[in-house]
């Protein structure tokens, strides 16, 4: 009997009428949205060596191969979370995935690799990134999470100084507690911002945590705080004008703790400016066998100074060293260009690619690309010294004997080869020799087959796997999974990450900031003393009385986002980057409306900053414009899932759209929350800026910025009393785990700070804060409002639940909630499980009925499907997917008109358009 056959007699048997028809949700939102998450893990073997694991993460899969002498053949798909990034196999038959925008972990029952299924989900933090299994027989399950997100049962005190913004969740495999989402058997708290890798011990008693943006002990005094008159009166370091002469505008100064004090780049002394401290703590060590786990006591429990972006991390099986994969920021250097004027600059060298060595001995960098001659810059391409070269690091395999270390260079499109013994005494030779190319470009993932001499590595430009003879270094094959992203995705993505193509030195790209495509949490200092002024074509919410233009020397800023550009008008904090000097400005996309115009204008940093010898030819910038312009931010993880604002987050709201507070217009007034902003747009709505500059009496003209990623810029507490904002808590605060906060500088440690501005006090403005304590509540009242943000996508995008015959009421209330968020067009609502050797599939079509994967059932009322579920123990997993995507997700994988279903029945692919029954 087939699937479907067993569902209409588990009806039939329980008496319940099937619907005739059913009402439709339409959305006219694009079937593929583009998060650009990052993967971790991506890949894993069997413990027997049979079956290989892959993550498809634009398709919310788990792919699932036969391992062979002869190569691999793909026996099976199992659609899982949105946007999987990890999968670890917990034993031959069970295998869990890390989704990291659906906030969970898939359990993955394998048993028969043809048709596997998910059996249960397991809800934790947000924006889980890896996994582990480790402690007593491997059967605690290690994952990294940011410390805040809907499911996490606790307050994440985003207000609080001190406070670790890195959790690792523990579950006991055999114990996984609560039917919704499970019960952890602890959740540790680090003390880092949000974490990345795991990594465990050979003999599973100890598990290591890697923060994921560590930081590097920079941080920047305000301008408030830095007297004006240059380098001569104690101020900004010269230059203090450009190579014309004339007068650059009073920055704030980045600042780097050398061990003793924080000094800057020309090293004067700034201790008196900086209010907290960087402990600068990297990698943790728990213990897996503790109970419950627990990070070691004292220093023993942390290594620091490992590297300022963290990949992955791996430990040699022989003598137990950890090896991590990470780069280096040089930010706390200056300057991009030539360099003739300054005698300085960054270009070509921003972050240095290494494999970090953690023992006994402590910590011990490597610095992958030594060979490079950064004096010079920037040689025409291809040459030596760039083919030698690799760039951002990610995953790695070694091999059993603990002598020889793979490494995954995603900017490179090449999987390194280190002899162990070399790289920890750091006596290796950069060498295009030890290099193996993957077709595909910008590998990811590795695992080793030592067995059969082969080497998986996942190729993240492609979404493929290549296959690797180890012997010959080689690639032997290359094989592709299903990809729902279109041409203009595939294309343009090797843009941010290449390397190899984006700089003559070949180890630096837009990624190295932009870390898959978000920011770096660090501030930069790339003003261009060589280059000219550029006029601001405004227009202005308030213009600037003095010089409202683009000045060369620009002062610190801090990475911005490469996320959510679409509709937001022209780039950079200042809004430099711009089509508003080259046509009229009309909304939506005319002048500085243009926001393809805009980041066509970043072609030139490919020369000025990552040292590459020409700009990029016309059509691949815009082949890379196309792509950026596409990624999107996550749902905001501060936020009720039903979209609702708690009563302090409603105070603050209506403040923020009520009153003049900064006595000529509201915060919205500059600041424009309207999420249908440009409803033709492909992607609409106006997050707290519709691309509009302002003055603000800082000294240069910013655009107005959006307020969707504020909450990840908490954990910076701290700041000395500065003219201007009102006087509150400025003394030390001990030690913190972000150096840079809030605004294009990231001088302000808190939005609460930040609203202390002088000119939001009622004393001056009859509509701005009361003064007292009910204007302090009311500040916190905004900040909770701000945090918890308007965001392209509602909160409930991601969210799942798996249901099943154990499941109880908290089950399906959290079902209902789901089904509602679809009822207001929040999310598609799809339905997933297998059931006698065939993919189940349904999209909730409103009105209580759900849409089959098979043209010829009929609509199923929601009471029946989850009846049913009942009936036959069938698992079935809900997931609220981005509005649009539901029907590919749902019914159709390969949009070829023809639902899945059908296509098993016919015998035709589910996921080739090609074949059709």
């Amino acid at each position: 009997m087939t699937g479907s056959g067993l569902l209409r007699k588990a009806l039939a048997i329980a008496g319940l009428a099937v619907p005739l028809a059913a009402s439709t949700l339409a959305h006219a939102a694009p079937s593929y949205t583009l998060f650009e998450s990052g993967q971790v893990r991506p890949l894993a073997l069997s413990a027997d060596g049979k079956h290989l694991f892959a993550v498809n993460t634009p398709d919310g899969r788990l792919e699932i191969f036969r391992v062979q002498m002869s190569g691999l053949s793909h026996v099976g798909s199992v659609p899982v979370g949105l946007e999987p990034v990890a999968v670890a196999a917990r034993n031959d038959n069970e295998v869990w995935v890390v989704n990291h925008l659906s906030d969970s972990v898939s359990v993955v029952d394998v048993s028969d690799p043809a048709h596997g299924r998910v059996v249960r989900t397991l809800l934790v933090g947000d924006e889980p990134r890896d996994i582990v299994f480790g402690g007593p027989g491997r059967r605690r399950a290690f994952i990294t999470t940011a410390h805040r997100g809907q499911n996490r049962p606790s307050d994440p005190q985003l207000a609080t100084p001190g406070v670790g913004r890195a959790d690792v969740w523990v579950f006991d495999a055999n114990a996984l507690g609560a039917p919704l989402g499970g019960t952890p058997l602890t959740i540790l708290t680090l003390f880092s911002d949000t974490p990345r890798a795991l990594a465990v011990s050979p003999d599973g008693s100890k598990v290591y945590a890697a923060a994921f943006h560590s930081g590097n002990r920079t941080t920047v005094v305000s301008d408030l705080l830095v007297p004006d008159g240059g380098e001569s009166a104690g101020g900004v370091p010269a230059p203090n004008t450009n190579f014309e002469g004339l007068p650059q505008p009073e920055t704030s100064v980045i600042v780097k703790h050398n061990g003793a004090n924080w000094v800057d780049s020309i090293g004067r002394t700034w201790d008196d400016e900086v209010r907290f401290s960087l402990p600068d703590k990297d990698v943790f060590v728990i213990d897996a066998l503790a109970n419950p786990p627990a990070q070691l006591a004292g220093s023993s429990g942390f290594y620091t100074g490992v590297g300022t972006i963290l990949y992955n991390m791996i430990v040699n099986p022989v003598n137990g060293k950890v090896y991590v994969t990470n780069t280096d920021a040089q930010n706390d250097k200056r300057f991009e260009g030539p360099g003739i004027y300054a005698g300085e600059t960054l270009r070509g060298h921003l972050h240095e690619s290494r494999i970090t060595v953690l023992g006994p001995g402590g910590v011990a960098p490597r610095h992958l690309n030594k060979h490079v001659d950064y004096a010079t810059c920037c040689a025409p391409l291809p040459s030596t010294e760039n083919e030698r070269s690799l760039a951002l690091p990610q995953s790695m395999a070694i091999t059993s004997n603990g002598a020889t270390l793979y490494v995954a260079a995603l900017g490179s499109g090449k999987i390194g080869i280190f002899n162990t013994a070399a790289l920890e005494n750091d006596t290796f030779t950069p060498s295009a020799a030890d290099h193996i190319p993957v077709s595909g470009g910008g590998p990811t993932g590795l695992v080793l087959d030592q067995a059969r001499g082969r080497l998986y590595a996942l190729t993240s430009f492609d979404n493929a796997i290549s296959v690797i003879d180890t012997v010959a270094r080689a690639e032997a094959a290359h094989l592709p999974m299903h990809n729902p992203e279109p041409p203009s995705i595939t294309h343009g993505r090797r843009f941010l990450y290449d390397a190899k193509f984006s700089s003559s030195h070949g180890d630096s790209s837009c990624a190295s900031c932009h870390v898959f495509g978000d920011f770096d949490s660090l501030a930069w200092d790339l003003g261009n003393p060589d280059a000219v002024t550029v006029t601001n074509p405004g227009p202005f919410l308030v213009e600037d009385p003095g010089n409202p233009n683009y000045r060369p020397l620009k002062g610190p800023m801090t990475t911005q986002s490469l996320r959510g550009m679409a509709n937001h008008g022209p780039m950079h904090w200042r809004g430099d980057r711009t089509g508003g000097n080259d046509a009229p400005s009309v909304q939506p996309d005319s002048g500085i409306f243009d926001e393809f115009a805009a980041f066509k204008k970043f072609n030139p940093a490919f020369v000025e900053l990552l040292g590459r010898d020409t700009e990029l030819s016309e059509a691949d910038m815009d082949a890379f414009t196309d792509f950026v312009l596409r990624i999107t931010y996550p749902p905001n993880p501060i936020r009720n899932l039903d979209n609702s604002l708690t009563p302090d987050q409603q105070a603050g709201k209506a403040f923020f759209t009520g009153p003049l507070s900064d006595v000529t217009h509201s915060c919205e007034g500059c600041h424009t929350l309207d999420p249908t902003g440009n409803p033709g747009s492909e992607a609409p709505g106006f997050f707290g800026t519709m691309g509009l500059s302002t003055f603000e009496g800082t000294p240069q003209t910013m655009k107005v910025p959006h307020f969707r990623n504020l909450y990840q810029k908490v954990g910076m507490f701290g700041m000395a009393e500065a003219p201007g904002i009102e006087p509150g808590d400025n003394g030390f605060m001990g030690d913190q785990v972000r150096g840079f906060g809030y605004l294009h500088d990231g001088m302000i440690d808190t939005i609460f700070r930040f609203m202390h501005f002088g000119f939001g006090e009622s004393e001056f403005n009859p509509e701005g804060f009361p003064v007292g304590p009910s204007g302090q509540l009311l500040r916190r009242q905004v900040e909770s409002f701000l945090l918890a943000f308007d965001s392209n996508m509602a909160p409930i995008v991601g969210q799942q639940v798996t249901l099943s015959h154990a499941s109880n009421a908290a089950v399906h209330a959290r079902l209902n909630l789901l089904r509602s968020r679809a009822e207001a067009g929040e999310c598609d609502l799809v339905v997933k499980g297998h059931l006698l050797g065939s993919e189940v599939g349904y999209l909730y079509a409103g009105g209580g009925l759900f849409t089959s994967n098979r043209a010829s059932s009929p609509p199923m009322a929601d009471a029946t499907l989850r009846l049913v579920s009942f009936l036959l123990d069938l698992p079935l997993t809900y997931t609220c997917t981005p509005p649009g995507s539901g029907e590919r997700l749902g019914l159709d994988r390969d949009e070829d008109g023809f639902r899945d279903g059908d296509e098993h029945d016919a015998g035709s692919d589910p996921a080739d358009p090609s074949s059709t029954p």
